[in-house]
């Protein structure tokens, strides 16, 4: 059995449950090394054991991605381990709110854009050097049909989405000259804890799985993935170039 992404260091945030989780989990069996971030001690434990199973290896760092401290000193300690980062899944988000826009206190919205996109523009600052070391780094950023829909009453969520869309738009265009790969995964209404929340009375049997999910982002993360500054669709399986509107 082939492991595509043996001797690879993949970053996974959110890594404590959901599409982090399963993600995680899959890129160890493919090969990598997994360090794994989350708020959750007991659900990065539970990660590790599932790794350990299928003969894979994590690196567990309990971490609030607001700590932006936090993420450097992340960053200069896999600098100083492993000279490197091939792999960064940028998963952890918050839903905040379910409320018209105008009903929403001003921290509430501000705690939703610290961790769906400060801390990732975090995250980038502090790992880029790390990912060009790598002779194939990839980022892959989690996004949300929201962001484009512009949802009704998830205003802060729905904003956060778009702004990390360009976010990462603009990092793949700054970088697209290089062997660092950029983009951005939309993986739709999907079994998660976040979904159960915002949809309440939907049945959790008529969604797929992130274990489903976490299969079509492997790809995106492997040496062989050549696209940049692209959106992949999970529900219609397609990849996507960004237009301006008509």
């Amino acid at each position: 059995m082939t492991n595509p992404l043996a001797n690879r260091i993949a970053l996974v945030t959110g890594a404590s449950r959901g599409i982090g989780f399963a993600t995680a989990k899959a890129l160890a069996k493919a090969g990598a090394h997994i360090v794994a971030t989350a708020r959750t001690q007991g659900g990065l434990e539970e990660l590790d054991d599932e790794i350990r199973k299928d003969g894979g290896s994590a690196t567990l760092v309990p971490l609030n991605l607001t700590d932006s401290d936090g993420i450097a000193r992340l960053g200069a300690g896999l600098h100083e381990r492993y000279g490197k980062l091939d792999i960064l899944v940028g998963n952890a988000g918050v839903l905040g709110p379910s409320s018209p826009v105008g009903h929403i206190e001003l921290k509430t919205f501000t705690d939703v854009m610290a961790v769906n996109v400060s801390a990732n523009f975090q995250l980038i600052r502090c790992m880029e050097p790390l990912l060009r070391q790598s002779d194939a780094g990839r980022a892959v950023f989690i996004t949300s049909g929201a962001a484009n829909k512009a949802t009704a009453y998830v205003s802060p969520y729905a904003a956060s989405k778009a702004a990390l869309e360009t976010l990462a738009r603009a990092w793949a265009q700054e970088t697209t000259n290089t062997p660092l790969r950029v983009n951005l995964f939309n993986p739709g209404p999907i079994r998660t804890r976040m979904r159960a929340t915002l949809m309440p009375g939907e049945d959790p049997a008529t969604l797929e799985t992130p274990e489903q999910v976490a299969e079509f982002i492997v790809p995106m993360c492997a040496p062989d993935w050549t696209e940049t500054g692209k959106f992949y669709d999970y529900k219609t399986r397609t990849l996507m170039s960004f237009r301006s509107p008509a």
